[in-house]
């Protein structure tokens, strides 16, 4: 099953709200970025839920026939990465969240609301 970098993008929303993640941000990196389009942060409320997390999102996208390319940071649980291509997902132990500040190195790059993302013409570039 092929997905485009936005039906991925809801795919991964979905699995991480299924899987209780917190403080969802979606950063649109188009033009921004040489490696993705879309990078997703979100948190959980320890190791163990980040590592749960990441097993499920890698299990379950596996099963659909797009597992991730490479996963990094499973055995800690502190800070997992999980590159999708199109969009590349970090899992934080919320503390550790704090201390990296992804969002604030991505400043300038715009926020997408998960809910908007039911408005596929409102993220569709001229």
């Amino acid at each position: 099953m092929a997905f485009d970098s936005l039906e991925l993008v809801r795919l991964l929303i979905r699995l991480i709200r299924e899987k209780k993640g917190e403080d969802l941000v979606v950063l649109d990196v188009r033009g921004r970025s040489s490696y993705t389009d879309f990078i997703l942060i979100a948190s959980a409320r320890s190791a163990r839920h980040v590592q749960g997390l990441a097993d499920f999102l890698e299990s379950e996208t596996a099963r659909l026939g797009i597992p991730p390319s490479g996963v990094e940071g499973l055995t800690q649980g502190h800070w997992v990465v999980m590159d999708y291509g199109d969009a590349v997902v970090h899992l934080f132990y919320e503390p550790v969240r704090q201390v990296y500040d992804l969002e604030g190195l991505w400043v300038e790059a715009p926020r997408i609301e998960p809910e908007d993302l039911q408005k596929e013409e409102s993220l569709v570039r001229d």
